[in-house]
């Protein structure tokens, strides 16, 4: 009998502090059909919990949790025809955030119901050179950002949220970073930080991307300059203002591959989707056709209409 599992991560900030979530989220999505609560029973359990739902015949599996519980739910889902539906339960809730399901799991989960349409979607993927791959929904960060991922004091994030971030982004101040080669359409740069992005938003608060959605089939490339952090202060406002593309040491570009690995020893590390994902080398592609997710259709549409896209999506470099 077909059903919905709710896989959910009870850890997740907004589930360890209102620990009956995932049975209104079961009431709300009741009009889905039967609804099962998976719980995750730790970290990096999520994925093999989707493969089972999915074996199982689950007509539909939800994700309730923060990106990183998203992610691994993803990852046991790639290539599957079943849809995937997400509910913001963490931190930044970024894919919720970028689709336009809000941060407020009820608010989200009437879209999902009565808003959203099934869509066929890439996903980012990074390999490295040991054999380890790992599939990523929304962004890979290397350098900087991966740095700050790292540094995040858990009590702190348990605490304040995002703000835990922005924390361990500042005491960055004035430190020298890891350089990194960055090689794309056979050209090679030295970067310290490089965003791999399939959504305009960047955790929750801005938009580094610009012209990329998760309808495209590539990548939107932000690639900075500097060894020193201070650098970044006007890259800061170059974000804000929406003009971080025209900044100098700054280039952007759409691709579907892409590789990147360490200079002078140093140990550079990879988050994708907020989450850390080991150190360069390593390479990132696009896998088209990869997930079918439940996306409200105002971002559908709004996807689509979008006046870059033409130009922007027909030549990815490559």
């Amino acid at each position: 009998m077909s059903h919905l599992s709710l896989i959910y991560n009870p850890m997740a900030g907004r589930l360890r502090r209102r620990p009956l979530l995932p049975q209104k989220a079961a009431e709300w999505l009741s009009a889905m059909g039967e609804v099962r609560l998976v719980p995750t029973t730790g970290p990096e359990t999520a994925g093999a919990l989707a493969r089972e739902a999915v074996a199982n015949g689950a007509a539909i599996v939800v994700a309730f949790g923060g990106d990183g519980t998203i992610n691994e739910v993803a990852n046991g889902m790639i290539g599957s025809a079943v849809p995937l539906g997400i509910l913001p339960g963490g931190t930044a809730n970024v894919l919720c955030v970028e689709t336009g399901l809000g941060t407020n799991p009820e608010k989200a989960a009437k879209r999902l119901v009565s808003a959203s349409e099934p869509v066929r979607i890439a996903a980012g993927k990074m390999a490295k050179p040991d054999g380890f791959t790992r599939y990523f929904l929304v962004m890979a960060g290397i350098g900087l950002d991966a740095t700050v991922v790292q540094e995040v004091n858990q009590t702190v994030k348990k605490h304040l949220g995002k703000v835990a971030y922005w924390i361990a982004g500042f005491g960055m101040a004035a430190r020298t970073l890891p350089q990194f080669n960055f090689e794309l359409a056979g050209k090679t740069s030295r970067r310290s930080f490089v965003l791999v992005s399939r959504v305009r938003n960047y955790g929750g608060d801005l938009e580094i991307a610009r012209n990329v959605s998760l309808l495209d089939p590539c990548f939107e490339t932000v690639a900075f300059e500097g060894k020193n952090s201070l650098r970044y202060l006007p890259y800061l406002a170059g974000v804000a203002m929406g003009q971080v593309g025209k900044l100098p040491g700054v280039s952007v570009a759409p691709a579907t591959l892409l590789t990147c690995g360490p200079v002078n020893g140093d140990r550079v590390p990879v988050q994708l989707d907020g989450e850390l994902a080991g150190f360069l080398p390593a390479e990132f592609c696009i896998v088209p056709d990869a997930l079918t997710l439940l996306i409200p259709a105002k971002y559908v549409r709004r996807a689509k209409e979008q006046p870059w896209k033409q130009l922007w999506t027909t030549s990815p470099t490559r």
